[in-house]
């Protein structure tokens, strides 16, 4: 798949953060999140809005800087009407985003993935992080929406190369090492979209986007729409929201080494 523009991530970014705030503003701060255990509205509010304020500096910093504490992120901390301080949260990052451009250098955690550390990298996670976050909310106060199509696929690709550091085809050393017996799991989104994933001791591998090749079969597969392939990678979707065939077990293995915040 072809990552979407720097400036579509942008315009992703914007959306899914207005989508969060809209649902979020109708809940009462202590609604519960069914996505985030033991979090509130409140305190999902705080975290998306300190997110985008920490990496709003990060992409400021530009390249060499490490991450910046606590003390170099302004306004970390909501104060008077959270829902606008969420929304200048938002304006904060997009306005760092659209001063860097696509290729600026910065610090970022996924130094063992293969994907790039710059801004246009940290905007393609941060269009994530907003929609993930944005249907959070929604759960909450009971009005869920589909991700759009074209979010959440980029989505399931950008889960791989960066929550799993799935390297193309075991080209260079993997990251972290996969503690279960190897296997393959291919995902198909309904919608577009195709991955099938290496797993063995020394990681995972992106082994293949447009179908299995000679010796690839598979030994699991996950099929639906992408927004739901990805809120179930993301563990906020029950199994029963996806087709799975095969391997079962590989399967839950696979979603409980990944991570889900």
């Amino acid at each position: 798949m072809q990552t979407p523009s720097f400036s579509r991530l942008l315009d992703q970014i914007a959306d899914r953060s207005a989508a969060f705030l809209a649902a979020a503003g109708q809940a009462p701060p202590g609604t519960p999140v069914p996505g985030c255990p033991d979090w509130s509205v409140a305190d999902l509010l705080a975290h998306l809005g300190e997110v985008q304020r920490f990496w709003a500096a990060v992409v400021a910093a530009g390249p060499g800087q490490p991450p910046p504490g606590d003390d170099q992120v302004p306004d970390r901390v909501p104060s008077g009407d959270p829902l606008a301080w969420s929304a200048t949260s938002t304006q904060t990052l997009l306005a760092a985003l659209t001063e860097a451009g696509p290729d600026r250098g910065c610090w970022t955690w996924w130094q063992s993935s293969p994907d790039p550390q710059t801004s246009g990298a940290v905007a393609r996670h941060q269009v994530h992080e907003a929609a993930v976050h944005a249907r959070d909310a929604q759960q909450a106060i009971g009005q869920t929406e589909p991700l759009p199509a074209d979010a959440a696929a980029d989505g399931v690709a950008e889960f791989i190369t960066v929550g799993l550091g799935a390297v193309p085809g075991w080209a260079k050393d993997p990251g972290k090492a996969w503690p279960h017996a190897p296997g393959r799991v291919e995902l198909r989104a309904d919608d577009g979209g195709y991955w099938l994933i290496g797993l063995r001791p020394d990681g995972a591998a992106l082994l293949a986007e447009d179908g299995p090749g000679p010796g690839q079969e598979r030994t699991a597969a996950l099929g639906g729409s992408a927004s739901d392939l990805l809120l179930f990678l993301y563990g906020r979707e029950p199994a029963g929201t996806v087709r799975i065939a095969g391997d079962r077990e590989l399967v839950t293995q696979l979603t409980s080494w990944a991570p889900t915040d």
